[in-house]
C-alpha cells in the first residue's frame, strides 16, 4: 500500500519502496522458512488424541462429502446442502451422532442408502494422499532447520 502514493501516474517516489519490498520480503521468507522447519522437526502428535478430537464432531466432519454425494445423485445443490445442514444441526441440539441421523431420515435415505452413507463416513477419503503429501513435503524441506 505505501507504493500507490499516486493513483494516476509513477514518479520517483515509488523507487524507495520498491527496494525495500524485495530484500524485506526475503528475509521475511526466509525466517518464515526456519521457523517452520524448527516446528515440523519437533512436532509431536498424539493420534490417540486426534481421534479423541474428530469424534468430538459427532461426525459433521463429512458433512461436505454428504452433500456432494447428494448432489451426484441429481439433487440440486441447494436442496442438498438443507437436507444435510437440517441433520447437521440437530447433531448440536441433540448431541447425536450426525451418521446416524442422516440414516433415519427418509428424505436423505431416498438418495442414498445405508451403505453408501457408511462409506462416506471413512477417514480412507481424507486420508488417501496423506503418504504423497508427506514426501513431498519432506523432499522438499531442505533448509536448515536449527
Amino acid at each position: 500500500m505505501e507504493n500507490m502514493a499516486l493513483w494516476h501516474e509513477r514518479d520517483i517516489s515509488h523507487s524507495s519502496v520498491e527496494r525495500v519490498i524485495g530484500p524485506d520480503s526475503t528475509i521475511l521468507i526466509d525466517y518464515m522458512l526456519h521457523r517452520l522447519g524448527r516446528i515440523i522437526k519437533n512436532l509431536v502428535v498424539y493420534p490417540d488424541h486426534m481421534t479423541e478430537n474428530l469424534n468430538k464432531m459427532k461426525g459433521l466432519i463429512y458433512s461436505q462429502q454428504v452433500l456432494l454425494k447428494l448432489a451426484d445423485r441429481g439433487l440440486e445443490r441447494q436442496e442438498a446442502y438443507e437436507m444435510v445442514q437440517r441433520n447437521a444441526l440437530k447433531v448440536w441440539d441433540t448431541g447425536r451422532e450426525f451418521q446416524s441421523l442422516l440414516i433415519e431420515d427418509k428424505e436423505i435415505r431416498k438418495h442414498l442408502k445405508k451403505k453408501d452413507i457408511a462409506e462416506i463416513f471413512s477417514l480412507e477419503y481424507h486420508l488417501k494422499h496423506v503418504e504423497d503429501i508427506f514426501r513431498g513435503f519432506s523432499g522438499s524441506l531442505r533448509f536448515n532447520a536449527q
